[in-house]
């Protein structure tokens, strides 16, 4: 919270941009509650700060993917080629965040909103500037990384047993795969919020004639 009164403080962030961290942060925290409560992960210690026992930094968790996004967005300049309708990404967002709820009582959807979520993203190239360098790659590669880092963190905090898995209670394990396509979607749930507010443009880089390094 107080990084967060910091970036604010130093212009770092926009207030629109720490409303959308702060919604991503309810959003999370709405979810963690649900999940623990179905036995989806645990909190093995007692916390001083909790909501229906669950810690409020898991909020926090959530809240600094979208920091990140927006820092990223505006410190590398990114513009986009072919973005699909900021109206379809919603729409898949609502749906992504409804689908970790029903998927308890009713069908899984996980696997129609990856094909939508590629369908959408497939085309897509973000544009970025890194040290003075015009680079671009597809924007689905992009959001792999981020969760392949994610995921990594996931098992550092496992490891530490800041928070348990099922199969990992009896000692600890590699965060499954499935974790790791339950990060890519939250993702897209954090990019379209943080893209909400950020407008994606298209590259003036490319309309320049601007020779761009691609991602190898």
């Amino acid at each position: 919270m107080s990084v967060q009164v910091l970036l604010l403080i130093f212009r770092l962030e926009t207030l629109e941009e720490a409303k959308v961290i702060f919604s991503y942060h309810v959003v999370g925290t709405v979810m963690e509650i649900f999940k623990t409560s179905v036995g989806s992960w645990v909190y093995p210690e007692a916390a001083i700060f909790a909501i229906a026992g669950v810690p409020l930094f898991s909020g926090f968790m959530y809240s600094c993917i979208g920091s990140y996004l927006c820092r990223a967005w505006s410190l590398f300049h990114f513009e986009f080629a072919a973005h699909p309708a900021m109206i379809w990404m919603a729409v898949l967002s609502v749906a992504i965040y409804v689908n970790f709820f029903t998927h308890h009582y009713i069908y899984d959807f996980r696997w129609v909103l990856f094909a939508a979520a590629i369908m959408l993203l497939l085309r897509t190239r973000i544009y970025f500037t890194n040290w003075r360098v015009p680079r671009y790659m597809p924007l689905l590669l992009g959001v792999l990384l981020v969760t392949l880092f994610i995921w990594i963190a996931e098992n550092i905090g496992t490891y530490t047993k800041t928070w348990l898995y099922p199969g990992q209670r009896e000692g600890w394990e590699l965060v499954s795969m499935g974790k790791f396509g339950s990060w890519f979607l939250l993702l897209i749930i954090s990019y379209t919020l943080v893209a909400l507010i950020k407008k994606p443009a298209e590259p003036k880089l490319a309309d320049e004639g601007v020779a761009l390094a691609q991602i190898r």
